[in-house]
This record gives structure tokens, C-alpha cells and sequence, in this order.
């Protein structure tokens, strides 16, 4: 025998998810611990798929839909609510992290010779840069394990 599905208002499925979910971060917690590698590993796995992803046909505007229907107001109202209060317990979280990542250009960068700067508009000031820039790029190619 058929059934009819009880009819729901999506305000009443919102407020029962923003109600229970905040209590199931325990379980988030104990669900992720030590599973990094399991993280890594899939995700390198799924390399391919991603490819395709990224160069479905129409993939642009599926990007460019996504933006207009979620809207700038969504964006800044996302923001103010919630951006704001993480943001500075998120950089003291990163701090290690970032100190980390930086050193490996900052090693490339105290090891460089460039020339003297020029005069204000003299080419040879935008070789620096592009000798600088070549560099920097050169290495996070090499940290990645990609090519150029």
C-alpha cells in the first residue's frame, strides 16, 4: 500500500539540524582522530577524477551558477557571522604551519644574489623581479612535485 510522506516546511528541518548537530562535534572529533593518512591517501587517489571535474564541459559556468545563486549577500552575511569570530583563533592556529611553509622561500630568498637597483623606470629593476619571481615559482613547483 502506498504511503504519503508527512508534509515538512524546510524552516522545521533547520531548526531541528541547527538545534542537534552543534551537540555531535564528539563525534566529528572521534570520527577524524588519526585518519590523516586515510585522508591524504584517498585524496591523492582521486587525482584523476578531479581532472575531470575541473574540465567537464560547461564546468565554468556550473562555477560562475554557484556564485550568482549562493550571492554576495550570502557571502557577507557569512563573513560578519562567522569569518570574523575565527579568524584570529584561526591564525594562532596556522602560526606553526605558516612559520613552516614560509621557511622554505625564505631559505631560497636570503640565498639569492640580484643585482643592485636601479633608478626609478630603469629596465634592469624588472629583471630583478622576474629573477625573483622565476624563483619563487620554480619552488613551489619543486614543493608541490609538479612541473612546469
Amino acid at each position: 500500500m502506498a504511503r504519503t510522506i508527512r508534509s515538512i516546511s524546510a524552516s522545521e528541518v533547520a531548526d531541528k539540524w541547527a538545534e542537534v548537530t552543534p551537540g555531535r562535534s564528539t563525534y566529528y572529533a572521534t570520527g577524524s582522530a588519526g585518519k590523516g593518512g586515510e585522508w591524504e591517501g584517498r585524496t591523492i587517489a582521486s587525482k584523476g577524477v578531479y581532472k575531470q571535474a575541473i574540465s567537464a564541459a560547461g564546468i565554468e559556468n556550473r562555477f560562475a551558477g554557484g556564485v550568482r545563486k549562493a550571492g554576495g549577500g550570502k557571502w557577507e552575511r557569512k563573513v560578519q557571522g562567522v569569518g570574523v569570530s575565527r579568524f584570529g583563533p584561526g591564525i594562532g592556529a596556522a602560526k606553526e604551519d605558516y612559520a613552516t611553509g614560509f621557511g622554505e622561500y625564505a631559505s631560497l630568498l636570503s640565498g639569492m644574489s640580484i643585482p643592485d637597483r636601479g633608478p626609478r623606470g630603469d629596465p634592469g629593476n624588472y629583471a630583478i623581479v622576474q629573477k625573483v619571481g622565476d624563483a619563487l615559482h620554480k619552488k613551489r613547483l619543486a614543493l608541490l612535485g609538479a612541473t612546469a
